[in-house]
């Protein structure tokens, strides 16, 4: 499991005690708490994705020096 996909399961559940709640005050700490939690995952899911396209990126690409003929 992604920390995007842990965030996005801790920010659901805030909603969920959100939704759950009966006190204003517990209410609104579980919506800011959701709202961090989403922050967060949409924060790690961008960074997820970046190392996502340069891990797919091929040696050649990403260390052209490596593969340079040597003259021998």
């Amino acid at each position: 499991m992604r920390d995007s996909d842990t965030f996005t399961a801790h920010a659901t559940r805030c909603r969920q005690e959100a939704d759950a709640a009966t006190l204003d005050n517990v209410r609104d700490r579980s919506l800011r708490a959701e709202a961090a939690w989403a922050a967060m995952a949409e924060r790690s899911l961008k960074s997820e994705t970046a190392r996502d396209a340069r891990e797919a990126r091929p040696l050649e690409e990403v260390a052209p020096e490596v593969f340079l003929p040597t003259g021998r």
